[in-house]
């Protein structure tokens, strides 16, 4: 039904009720981005599904995240049930083909596909301080934290560096609160707290090296098709903020790595954000303004963002405006919130005189959606209400034993498996206070020897300051220092004093020598 430009969405619906006319997405207008909502139940993971065949046969690489792991069935041949079949013929999808896809399976703790770390200095002070939900104050000390590491060639891969790097700056707080800022101990101490539950949460398991490589997620196959990169999700979900922290740090590192391609025929790569409102919950304005900054820039590297969300409400308005492609699952509108994002939708789209868009929206069926993308000059096309195209691939889950089969003949097998610890600011840190360490016994033992090697028994007036002739302690002396050190200079009345007494002395002694002598010699 698709041509080689364009991915094959559904079938629009006419006033008689029939599906003719198909609705496609172009693949020149795949990198500007697009948005799939609906209530739970509605088939928007079934429309990820084939919107991820899609570009996969089209040869373009796709990464996505599997919250329940029904994405995961993706990578087995599809079966021919009753309800696809029908669904296949009410759309005219002639023939109805079955496949597998290349698929990678990704999981950030190791367990459901390959590790996937990064460092810490890749992910920046911004989105840690995000991560952890660090106050102002301490998100500046974080970033006071990463100009040090720069500037004494820290190298901070994982927990443990910044860790000890933050340790060094308690002992260090007054001299580097000088240069940089107030920092305080307690608040150093609230960051390691923060990084103490981060890591009872299994971040250990992300911050590491080796690395994710771009590169590793941008396969193609010998056949030509793109490959599939599934993030196992569904343990990852129990703590949403390192899964929001970790998919926007992907597509930073995109925006950063990729060259500038422009308007390509197709994508480079195309990047479903499912549960998109986890970024976004709390968010500081700064986080979002980064957000909307790599949204409206890594377009021209190529890369399709896709939010995937339950309420377009869920989508800030300055990151809902860059969304050129639209597929909208049925919503319910039972409270006040719900009828504003129906009608937030419907005003959303270009309209249809053949129906309400709003009305439309809450009567639609599982697997029918209100679709609009974006036609020649991308100018978005009126909106249809469409019946989406059933998968190729499997719709469900696969089994432990079958996703241990594919992991094990991935072809970036072994190359993340095993976790690697070179030396970093952990290391460098420590080697630093033994060096320091070692240099102060090796002070105190020069001390030691010079004690040693001095007599305790001298003769006065002979290079001894000493009346008594004893040679103090090294803990006396020390305690001597703190009284000020008599000047060896003597004035000239001190010196002429001081001759006098020794010449009177010299006379009187001859003359007692004298007498002595002549009384000795009278009484011989």
């Amino acid at each position: 039904m698709a041509g080689e430009d364009s991915i094959f969405i559904g079938a629009s619906r006419k006033p008689d009720d029939s599906y003719q006319q198909p609705e496609q997405l172009l693949l020149k207008y795949g990198n500007r981005h697009g948005l799939v909502t609906g209530a739970t139940g509605t088939g928007k993971t079934v429309t990820l599904q084939i919107l991820a065949e899609g570009f996969s046969n089209a040869g373009v690489p796709v990464f996505c995240a599997d919250i329940k792991g029904d994405l995961s069935g993706i990578a087995m041949m599809g079966e021919a049930k009753d309800f696809l079949v029908a669904r296949a013929e009410a759309i005219k999808l002639d023939p109805y083909e079955f496949q597998e896809f290349p698929v990678i399976f990704w999981d950030l703790f190791g367990e459901q596909g390959h590790p996937i770390r990064a460092t810490v200095s890749e992910m920046g002070p911004l989105l840690l301080s995000r991560l952890m939900n660090l106050s102002e104050a301490q998100e500046g000390i974080m970033n006071i934290a990463f100009r040090i590491a720069d500037e004494e060639g820290l190298l901070l891969l994982d927990m443990k560096d910044l860790q000890s790097l933050l340790a060094n700056i308690a002992g260090r707080a007054d001299e580097i609160g000088a240069r940089y800022g107030n920092v305080t101990k307690p608040s150093i101490g609230a960051i390691q707290r923060s990084l103490l539950v981060l890591e009872q949460q299994g971040a250990t398991h992300f911050f590491g090296e080796p690395a994710l490589k771009i590169a590793d997620i941008m396969r193609t196959t010998r056949d030509g098709r793109g490959a599939i990169n599934v993030l196992a999700a569904d343990k990852l979900m129990m703590n949403p903020r390192l899964y929001a922290t970790f998919l926007l740090w992907l597509m930073s590192e995109l925006f950063e790595e990729l060259p500038e391609v422009g308007d390509p025929d197709k994508p480079k790569l195309v990047f479903f954000f499912d549960e998109a409102h986890l970024l976004f919950d709390e968010a500081p304005k700064a986080l979002v303004d980064r957000v909307e900054q790599v949204v409206r820039l890594i377009r021209s590297k190529g890369v399709g963002v896709y939010f995937v969300t339950q309420n377009p409400l869920d989508i800030p308005e300055t990151v809902l405006a860059q969304l050129g492609n639209r597929v909208q699952h049925a919503l319910r509108a039972y409270t006040p919130r719900e009828q504003k994002a129906v009608k937030t939708a419907a005003d959303t789209f270009r309209p249809n005189p053949d129906f309400d868009c709003a009305k439309a929206i809450t009567q639609l069926g599982v697997g029918e959606a209100l679709v609009s993308t974006l036609e020649a000059k991308a100018v978005p096309s009126m909106v249809q209400r469409t019946l989406i195209r059933p998968p190729s691939s499997r719709l469900g889950p696969i089994t432990p034993e079958e996703r241990k089969k594919l992991v094990a003949e991935s072809p970036v097998s072994g190359q993340y498996d095993e976790t690697v610890d070179r030396e970093s600011a952990f290391e460098m840190l420590q080697k630093r206070a033994a060096d320091g360490l070692k240099a102060e016994e090796e002070a105190q033992g020069r001390e030691q020897e010079e004690d040693t090697g001095r007599s305790r028994w001298t003769i006065p007036g002979f290079g001894d300051d000493d009346d008594d002739g004893y040679t103090p302690s090294r803990n006396s002396r020390s305690r001597s220092t703190s009284r000020p050190r008599a000047s060896n200079r003597q004035s000239v009345a001190e010196a002429a004093i001081k001759s006098v007494v020794r010449s009177v002395g010299s006379s009187v002694g001859r003359a007692l020598v004298r007498g002595i002598l002549g009384s000795l010699k009278k009484g011989f």
